[in-house]
């Protein structure tokens, strides 16, 4: 089981994680939708398309912009569709 830890609190975990350039993506039904703040932030990759971000609320906490997903991704990355990902701190193991 792979899991997404934040501030001693777990956002996501599942068995069914796709890793794509060493980050585990999740399914969007196995993480805490309750954690999640919708973000402003964009930013473009050229062959995965344009990514989104949450910012992560933990424990009274808010960790800003440490969740990405492609709402729509380029062909060359479909299998992340539906799926959310993480950084800043929030540990993947």
């Amino acid at each position: 089981m792979v899991k997404a830890v934040w501030n001693d609190v777990v956002i996501a975990e599942s068995n069914d994680t796709v890793v794509v350039e060493g980050n585990h993506y999740f399914p969007k039904s196995s993480v805490r939708s309750d954690l999640l703040k919708p973000s402003s932030k964009t930013t473009v990759c050229g062959w995965k398309g344009t990514a989104n971000y949450y910012s992560v609320l933990a424990d009274g906490k808010e960790n800003t912009d440490a969740a990405w997903y492609y709402a729509e991704p380029k062909q060359a990355a479909a299998q992340i569709k539906d799926q959310i990902a993480f950084w800043k701190g929030v540990t993947v193991s």
